[in-house]
């Protein structure tokens, strides 16, 4: 059997009703309906549509979801995306351009690490300084 890298494809011609479980790494960009569980990276491809509950450690999503998202560490939606749904995450990460519409709920202590430290990402926009000096 050939080596990959791990991660997992679910092409944009598949379609999934039921749970999904997987490991290390999945791409779905294909049709899901029904549940996503897992302790590994879910990455939601530009042609995806998913309609379920997703729980997974970390997410980035270029597609459109509709459910509620849990992650553990990170979530990440990209420009061109569109999430229906709340979200509770220990970071987030929204491109301008991404749809969400539902609540967030963003704290460091739903990571599982106890000495995990909020996260802070500087795009070139926000490279700014708050305050100038004279």
């Amino acid at each position: 059997m050939a080596e990959h890298s791990g991660k997992d494809v679910l092409s944009s011609d598949v379609e999934i009703k039921g749970t999904i479980k997987f490991q290390k790494e999945l791409l779905i960009d294909g049709k899901v309906e029904g549940e996503i569980n897992s302790d590994g990276v879910l990455t939601v491809g530009e042609n995806a549509d998913i309609r379920a509950e997703i729980k997974t450690k970390s997410i980035t999503i270029y597609g459109k979801v509709q459910g509620n998202i849990s992650v553990s560490e990170r979530c990440e939606l990209k420009s061109k995306c569109t999430l229906q749904g709340d979200l509770k995450a220990a970071r987030l990460v929204i491109e301008e351009g991404a749809t969400f519409i539902g609540k967030s709920e963003v704290s460091s202590g739903m990571s599982v690490k106890a000495s995990s430290k909020p996260e802070v990402v500087r795009h070139e926009d926000s490279a700014k300084p708050a305050f100038a000096r004279a």
